[in-house]
Order: structure tokens, then C-alpha cells, then sequence
């Protein structure tokens, strides 16, 4: 079984790929890596925030042939208060509220909705988000995903750790974020030493990404390779990994 798992910055995939082999794409900002388990082969890529990056990721994993399944993974934020920095979800209902698309993953008694959206949502749009669409979580690229896989008739499973609450005081990150879906850091850094109120909130969010990166890398391996079913289905319809 081939299976690609899609993250957009490769921080959300280190832990998992450590030790992989990493394989060359000649695509800018496009990193890519494999490792083969049995009969399986699993296809990390990552290429950036956004639904372009997303796109060029998924055919970045097909490069080699179509994947079975695929799993979108990496950082969230929260859209209500009870969702904090280290949780871990798997949602049911992946919703693009550019569009309007809801994809329903699974029937579930309490559903948990990732709304994916253009941009980095601040507080006020993160309340919007959860009002409009029920939402717990946001992204910028599982709708892309999930979309992609319906297409071509492949399981589609989200899993994704919160790094930032709904009330997190982050600067706006949008002006940072170029064209090819990746952080300026140089750029960022510079306009938030000027500004100090933002640093307790990226200090913790930095923490937050590296012990969530850690957490997602354990959950996916288990996935991976405990779960001998590989019933997607049923993961996204209890939202927990089996023992």
C-alpha cells in the first residue's frame, strides 16, 4: 500500500521523516521523503501553507504512481476555547469556507469540523469561523486534500494538533506568507523585535509546534504500523487511533 501523508511545513513533519530517505523533487519549497515498511510504502511531502501548495504536494506524493490513502496532517488552531495548544483531533467534516465544500469523512455522534480557509485566521475570524460552520479547528490545506482524495476515490483521514488557542495574541502572519505558501521568517522576525507584546505568544507557540510536531509523528507511526486494518473509515468516525 502506497499511502502519502501531506503536511505544509516540513517542522510539521521532522520528527516523523527522521531517518527517511529524502528524495529530490526539483520543485522549489517542495520537500519530499519515503520510507518503505513491508509491503507498504509511505510518502511524506510538504510544499507550503495554502490550497496551490496542498495541490503541489498531492502530486508531488503520485509522482511515482497513484497513493492508496492519504493522511493530512500538521498544525491547527483552535476555533473555540476549549480547544488549547497540545490537543490532538481527528475531525469528521472538513469544510472550505471559501466554497462552501463539506466533506464528510464519517457519521459521528459529536462531530469535530476542521473549516480550512485562505488565510491565517486571527481571534474574530476564528469566532466567525465556529459560528458559521460549527467549527473546532482551522487549516489552510485538508479541504484541498480531502477534495484530491475524493477525486480519485482514496480514504482520507485528518489528523492535526493545536498549536495556538482562539485567543491567542499572534501578529498578523498573512503579509509574511509568499506566493509559494512559505513563511518569511527574516521578514517576520524583524517586524515582531520591534514589538514585544507578541513574543510570550510565539514563544509558546513555538514550544507548542515542536511538542505537537513530536505527538503527530507518534500518532501517524502507530497508525502506520499497529493498526494492521487501516480502517480510515473508522478512525475518522470514533476519532481515535486503535491499540
Amino acid at each position: 500500500m502506497r499511502i502519502g501523508i501531506i503536511a505544509a511545513l516540513p517542522g510539521e513533519l521532522k520528527p516523523l521523516v527522521k531517518g527517511w530517505k529524502r528524495v529530490p523533487t526539483r520543485q522549489q519549497f517542495v520537500s519530499k521523503w519515503t520510507q518503505d515498511a513491508g509491503c507498504d510504502r509511505w510518502i511524506a511531502v510538504c510544499a507550503g501553507m495554502g490550497a496551490e501548495a496542498a495541490t503541489r504536494a498531492f502530486a508531488q506524493a503520485e509522482m511515482d504512481g497513484p497513493v492508496d490513502m492519504v493522511l493530512s496532517i500538521g498544525w491547527a488552531g483552535a476555533l473555540r476555547d476549549e480547544g488549547y495548544p497540545g490537543e490532538f483531533f481527528i475531525p469528521n467534516i472538513v469544510v472550505n469556507a471559501q466554497t462552501g465544500e463539506r466533506f464528510m469523512l464519517a457519521e459521528r455522534e459529536k462531530p469535530v469540523v476542521l473549516v480550512t480557509t485562505a488565510q491565517v485566521a486571527n481571534e474574530a475570524e476564528k469566532r466567525r469561523l465556529a459560528e458559521t460552520y460549527g467549527g473546532m479547528l482551522v487549516d489552510m490545506e485538508s479541504a484541498t486534500i480531502a477534495r484530491l482524495a475524493q477525486m480519485r476515490g482514496i480514504p482520507v483521514c485528518c489528523m492535526k494538533i493545536v498549536t495556538d488557542g482562539v485567543t491567542a495574541r499572534l501578529p498578523n502572519l498573512n503579509p509574511f506568507i509568499n506566493a509559494m505558501g512559505q513563511m518569511e521568517m527574516a521578514r517576520l522576525i524583524g517586524h515582531v523585535l520591534l514589538r514585544p507584546g507578541y513574543w510570550p505568544a510565539l514563544i509558546r507557540l513555538g514550544r507548542a509546534s515542536a511538542s505537537g510536531a513530536n505527538y503527530l509523528a507518534s500518532a501517524i507511526l502507530h497508525f502506520l504500523i499497529h493498526d494492521k486494518q487501516r480502517n480510515v473509515y473508522e478512525i475518522n468516525r470514533t476519532g481515535a487511533i486503535s491499540d
